[in-house]
């Protein structure tokens, strides 16, 4: 039995899947450059640091039609910005 990653409860091989298939995407991509370009706003405002456990939130969310604008970025924990979400 392989041992499943404490963080993502995925195996090695459920990993390199994913990996393989949904993270290399165009829309994968693009989702992650818009959210990377965010946390850089944020960083240079000084709002987040490297392992700080915190994520940059989208007040709108970008799949809903939000922007990347710093009126509509908000830094929260990663426990209340990751994981299911009420009406969506």
């Amino acid at each position: 039995m392989q041992k499943r990653n404490p963080v993502t409860h995925r195996t090695p091989a459920q990993t390199k899947k994913h990996n393989n298939t949904y993270g290399a995407t165009k829309k994968a991509i693009a989702k992650r450059v818009k959210n990377n370009a965010a946390r850089r706003v944020m960083l240079k405002e000084g709002g987040v640091a490297k392992g700080d456990g915190m994520d940059v939130d989208h007040i709108k969310p970008l799949r809903k039609g939000g922007s990347n604008k710093r009126s509509n970025l908000r830094v929260v924990s990663k426990e209340r910005n990751r994981g299911w979400r009420d009406g969506v």
